[in-house]
């Protein structure tokens, strides 16, 4: 499983700079290295919302398991559509 990854750019006042380049120099981490941890650290205890699917969407979902070996690969959407 790849994760795919967003850069994140971020201003900050000189000073709050000043203090996190310090922080992060007598770690003997790179900035960016803290800044995640210190990231990771407020958000690790939110929980990450489930939604549960309707009963429709479950029968759905089970049927369409069921009938997979008559499922068709397309390679080209409009191709396939103009052919029906």
């Amino acid at each position: 499983m790849s994760l795919s990854q967003v850069q994140l750019k971020v201003s900050l006042s000189e000073q709050l700079n000043d203090l996190l380049k310090s922080k992060a120099q007598r770690l003997g981490v790179p900035v960016t290295q803290l800044v995640k941890f210190i990231i990771i650290k407020e958000v690790e205890r939110e929980e990450y919302p489930v939604f549960a699917a309707s009963e429709r969407v479950e029968k759905k979902a089970e049927n369409a398991l069921k009938e997979i070996d008559r499922s068709v690969l397309v390679d080209d959407l409009d191709e396939y559509f103009n052919k029906l």
